[in-house]
C-alpha cells in the first residue's frame, strides 16, 4: 500500500517557501504522493474552515512539479463543477505531461453553498454537472493528438451512496474521506455491493484519513482513522490496506490553524509513519 500526504495549501502561514518546504519533506521522506485541495472564491462558509491564503491547485501543483522529483502530485478533490470540463481536462492533461506523468485527479462535487453561489454555478445541480463534466473530460482526454497525455487517474470522492455510485460509473478509484476505521471498514463492503448491482467492477480503495498524534490512546468511538497514539495511527494503517487499498491519503489538518505555522509537529508524526512504512518494506 503507498502512502500520501494532504498539504495544506491555504490559510495565513502558507507562503511558497512553505510549500516547497512541504514538497520536499513528503517527498523527502519517501512518500509516494503529495495532493492539495480546492477553492476558487474564498467566501465566508470557505474561509470558516480554510481560510484565505488558498493557493489554487492546479497552479501550486505545476509550480511543486519544478521542485520535486519522484512523488506524484494530486487534487483531494478538485470541485468538478467549478470549472469548464475542457479547461480542467486541458490543465490536467498539460499538467500531466509536463511533470513526466505523476498526476492524481481527485475530484467531487463540492460542499461550499456561497462559493457556488459567487462563481454563479448552480448548486442543486453540482452532482449531475459532475458526472457530465467526468463524462466530458474522459471524451477530451481520447484525443491523445490533442492532450498528448498518458491516462489520468480519475480518484471519486463523496461517502454517500451517490459518491460511490459516481466512482463505480465514472471513476477508477473511490476516494472517501476522513471515516472512522468501522465506518470505512463497513463502506468498502458497500462499494462491493454497489458495483454489483451497476454490473460494473469494483473501483480502487484510496482513503483519505485524519493525522493527529496523542500521547495518550484515544478511547472514544467516533475516533476518526488516524488519530491516536502513533501505534493507533500504524494499526489503522494497517487495518486500511488489509481492506484493499492500494493508496491512503494523511491529512494532518485538523482544523488548528496554528498547525499552518509550525507544521514542524506533522513532520515529526510523518517522518514516523515513513519508519513505519519502510519497516514494513522490510519485513
Amino acid at each position: 500500500m503507498q502512502i500520501g500526504v494532504n498539504v495544506p495549501n491555504f490559510a495565513p502561514g502558507t507562503d511558497p517557501q512553505v510549500l516547497r518546504q512541504w514538497a520536499q519533506t513528503v517527498e523527502g521522506l519517501g512518500f509516494d504522493l503529495l495532493m492539495v485541495s480546492d477553492h476558487i472564491a474564498v467566501t465566508p462558509d470557505v474561509a470558516e474552515q480554510y481560510p484565505a491564503p488558498f493557493y489554487e491547485p492546479f497552479t501550486t501543483l505545476s509550480w511543486l512539479a519544478g521542485v520535486t522529483h519522484r512523488v506524484r502530485l494530486g487534487t483531494t478533490v478538485l470541485i468538478v463543477p467549478y470549472r469548464h470540463p475542457l479547461l480542467t481536462a486541458r490543465m490536467a492533461a498539460n499538467l500531466n505531461r509536463l511533470s513526466g506523468g505523476r498526476l492524481v485527479l481527485g475530484v467531487g462535487v463540492g460542499w461550499a453553498r456561497q462559493e457556488f453561489e459567487a462563481l454563479g454555478v448552480p448548486y442543486q445541480r453540482r452532482g449531475a454537472l459532475t458526472d457530465e463534466y467526468l463524462q466530458a473530460m474522459r471524451d477530451a482526454w481520447r484525443n491523445t493528438d490533442d492532450y498528448d497525455t498518458d491516462p489520468i487517474p480519475l480518484w471519486v470522492g463523496g461517502n454517500s451512496d451517490a459518491g460511490m455510485r459516481r466512482a463505480v460509473r465514472l471513476g477508477d478509484a473511490w476516494h472517501p474521506l476522513r471515516l472512522t476505521p468501522d465506518k470505512l471498514t463497513d463502506a468498502a463492503g458497500r462499494l462491493d455491493v454497489i458495483a454489483a448491482e451497476l454490473g460494473l467492477p469494483k473501483p480502487a480503495l484510496m482513503p483519505r484519513i485524519a493525522l493527529q498524534e496523542t500521547r495518550e490512546p484515544v478511547t472514544d468511538p467516533g475516533r476518526l482513522a488516524g488519530v491516536g497514539t502513533i501505534e493507533q495511527i500504524t494499526a489503522d494503517l494497517n487495518r486500511i490496506r488489509l481492506l484493499g487499498a492500494e493508496t491512503v491519503v494523511l491529512d494532518p489538518f485538523n482544523d488548528d490553524l496554528t498547525e499552518i505555522r509550525q507544521p514542524e509537529r506533522a513532520w515529526r508524526t510523518l517522518a514516523a509513519v515513513a519508519a513505519y512504512a519502510k519497516n514494513q518494506e522490510d519485513r
